[in-house]
């Protein structure tokens, strides 16, 4: 028989579909959970389910518990799977209260809870920068003082936030100051020493504590300052060449990470930076993939299905598929200039006759659609995904597309 797979949220974000066909593609039921009707599930999650379950809320923790002993009495469970930030702990509570495998509520709270895994990671010796949680304004002034600001700058950020979303450099006294009223919907902030240096990410698929998957790759720019800046064209780039000795101390830093918080199964998506002097210094990390397209570019990177690869460690235990390092890959996202609906798009006709071998997807708002708030959406107004077995042709080419193509809205 088929294993029985509760797979929370198979419809959000854009990405859990892909997932949601994995586990199906490697043999199991996947039986889905969400808080959306199933006719506003996309296409490739409605094809591969074997049922679906709407909750009214995933905030009724009660509820949904209810609801999920009435499926597991109809279609015993052996799995309950969730990819999706806010639900990982709602998941953990579900396992425990039926008995499954998979991750508990203990394992997890340290890849939510961003105090309590550094905390994890000081007792590990693994650097990471200097922190402190805090809930109230004081707290937070307080906390940046023992840090050494304002001659230490720092970072404030939601404790369990994901992505960069509510994250804010702040080097003055008067930064500060502005940035507290921001946060008054935030319950918990994280306050740490800025890092300088590169933003790095350590991407993995794990069976039993084993890393059967990793990918390397770095933002350009920093991650801050494409959230801040709306004239940038932000660029994630997939390395080919791992084994390059400076990203050495990094490499093994995620798999120190990954042993000190006892992850055993499944994604993980870390972030890490890479200072002038070459240290390596521990950014965070996730028990899922990573979200904003980084998924498309290990695979375009390897020509592997990262989605079934998941879906079979977490399933079988195994990785099967062979891994092939072929290309650097790229993702560049484009933000309009202008308010209103695309006017024009200009520039692409010649990189595509120059570059078109090297574009692996070309997904733009057309003329006449209404851009995008760019503060609310990574993507934008429009990706483009390159990739090229040498990194700095890659890098060539993604700058093109950054600069040379233009999107305009009025």
């Amino acid at each position: 028989m088929a294993m029985n797979v509760l797979m929370i949220s198979p419809g959000f974000p854009v990405e859990m579909p892909l997932f949601t066909r994995g586990l199906a593609e490697v043999g199991a039921d996947a039986i889905g959970l969400g808080d959306q009707p199933i006719g506003a599930l996309p296409e490739t999650a409605r094809k591969s389910l074997s049922a679906y379950f709407q909750v009214g809320s995933f905030q009724d923790e009660e509820a949904v518990f209810r609801q999920v002993q009435e499926i597991h009495a109809q279609a015993p469970l052996e799995r309950i799977e969730c990819l999706w930030e806010p639900y990982m702990v709602l998941a953990a509570q579900l396992r425990e209260r039926l008995g499954l495998s998979g991750m508990t509520v203990e394992e997890t709270i340290p890849f939510r809870d961003k105090e309590i895994m550094k905390q994890k990671l000081d007792d590990a010796g693994i650097r990471t920068p200097k922190h402190a949680s805090v809930t109230s304004v004081a707290g937070c002034r307080d906390a940046a003082a023992a840090i050494g600001f304002p001659d230490t700058s720092i970072v404030v950020k939601p404790i369990a936030g994901a992505g960069s979303a509510d994250t804010y450099h702040v080097r003055t006294e008067e930064e500060l100051e502005a940035v507290l009223p921001a946060l008054r919907h935030v319950p918990e902030v994280s306050v740490e020493e800025f890092i300088e240096g590169e933003d790095y990410t350590y991407d993995t698929i794990c069976v039993d504590g084993e890393i059967k998957l990793f990918t390397i790759s770095f933002y350009r720019p920093r991650a801050l300052l494409s959230r801040t800046q709306e004239w940038v064209s932000p660029q994630t780039v997939v390395v080919r060449d791992v084994d390059d000795p400076a990203l050495a101390e990094g490499r093994r830093m995620g798999e120190e990470v990954i042993r000190a918080l006892g992850f055993r199964t499944g994604f993980t998506h870390m972030e890490w930076f890479r200072t002038p002097s070459g240290e390596a210094v521990f950014g965070e990390i996730a028990a899922r993939p990573p979200g904003a397209h980084l998924v498309d570019l290990m695979n375009f990177a390897c020509d592997i299905d990262v989605f079934t690869g998941w879906a079979e460690a977490v399933c079988h235990g195994s990785f099967s598929q062979s891994i092939e390092r072929k290309y650097n890959a790229a993702w560049i996202f484009k933000r309009a200039q202008g308010e209103g609906v695309i006017q024009s798009v200009t520039g692409l006709s010649p990189l595509m006759a120059e570059f078109g071998e090297h574009v692996v997807v070309l997904d733009l708002l057309p003329v006449g659609h209404p851009r995008r708030n760019w503060k609310q959406t990574l993507i934008s107004d429009g990706m483009i995904i390159i990739r090229h077995p040498d990194l700095n042709r890659t890098l060539e080419i993604a700058d093109r597309f950054g600069t040379d193509l233009r999107m305009i809205a009025g």
